[in-house]
């Protein structure tokens, strides 16, 4: 998506939540994916420009990426809790961060920005931040479980240690293992 987290700039961070935002509805990725755009092309991804944008044009952009369904409501919530994050945080998801002594209240200072912020966002936000923040320990959303149930796989964190793989990397492939193969419960062929 061209957002570099490796930066750490406060700018790519808040670009990343408001991927999570909108991958954390049931709607299709290319969906997601193409009105994440739109916010790119509209020049909207910042805090502060998305509550100055208002809902009539945030509406207006969600239409515009395929995210009819959910346009309104994600609009109020869009709204609600970048708001929240100008008001409490200057719009600086990283003060954010340091305000929070742990993991734990670190997910619980994000849900607190708005209602409709809950565990997916939550983990989707924080599994790609592993290599930003320390005090992050995202807990696997419901398709990474199943997908590491299905492959026997305990926990996603020693297995990516143990078999020197990439913790973000390896947790991506299980979610996209679960959601093409078992959710529509497809097989592959594993090739040795």
């Amino acid at each position: 998506m061209g957002i570099d987290l490796k930066s750490r700039r406060n700018e790519e961070i808040v670009k990343w939540f408001l991927a999570a935002i909108l991958y954390s509805k049931p709607i299709r990725e290319s969906s997601a994916t193409k009105t994440y755009r739109c916010f790119e092309s509209h020049e909207i991804i910042t805090a502060k420009g998305i509550v100055e944008a208002g809902w009539t044009r945030l509406v207006k952009i969600l239409d515009e990426g395929g995210y009819t369904r959910y346009d309104f409501s994600t609009a109020d919530k869009l709204l609600e809790v970048f708001g929240n994050l100008e008001k409490r945080y200057g719009g600086d998801l990283t003060r954010l961060y340091k305000e929070s002594r742990t993991g734990a209240e670190l997910e619980a200072h994000l849900k607190r920005l708005g209602k409709g912020i809950g565990d997916a966002t939550v983990s989707i936000f924080l599994r790609d931040m592993r290599h930003i923040w320390r005090k992050v320990e995202p807990k696997s959303t419901p398709l990474v479980t199943l997908a590491l149930e299905r492959l026997k796989v305990g926990d996603v964190k020693g297995y990516a240690k143990k078999h020197g793989m990439d913790v973000v990397r390896l947790e991506t492939a299980l979610l996209r293992y679960s959601k093409d193969f078992l959710k529509k419960e497809r097989s592959i062929r594993v090739v040795a």
